[in-house]
């Protein structure tokens, strides 16, 4: 299986609403072969604590601008590994220590990355 066209245009829209909060080293993974339950994984990196939030924040204030509410969070309070499950795609959003401690992509590693765009930062 290969993740649906839905989640695609849900992780782009993630993706450029992480990077918007100055997100770092967003990677999305298409996880429909292993788990039946979703399609794809976005994982974010925040500098510190108040960016993890903002992160979240900003996330799913875009994905509810397009209809998609989240189904579950997890960690939020803490700042430090939050887990938002929208059916379709889970975003990942960890502080640096717990993205590295946990590595999700080494566990992940079989499964496809799918290709994200990103604005391109205006010239100063």
């Amino acid at each position: 299986m290969t993740a649906s066209d839905n989640a695609r245009r849900l992780v782009q829209v993630a993706a450029v609403a992480a990077d918007s909060k100055q997100a770092t080293d967003l990677v999305a993974l298409d996880v429909s072969g292993p788990l039946p339950l979703t399609d794809a994984f976005l994982l974010a990196t925040g500098r510190n604590e108040r960016n993890v939030l903002a992160i979240v924040d900003e996330v799913e204030e875009k994905l509810a601008e397009i209809g998609v509410k989240p189904l579950r969070r997890e960690g939020r309070s803490e700042g430090r590994w939050a887990l938002i499950d929208f059916g379709d795609i889970v975003v990942h959003v960890f502080h640096e220590e717990d993205r590295m401690y946990y590595g999700l992509e080494r566990l992940w590693r079989d499964c496809p990355v799918l290709p994200i765009e990103l604005p391109t930062p205006a010239s100063e």
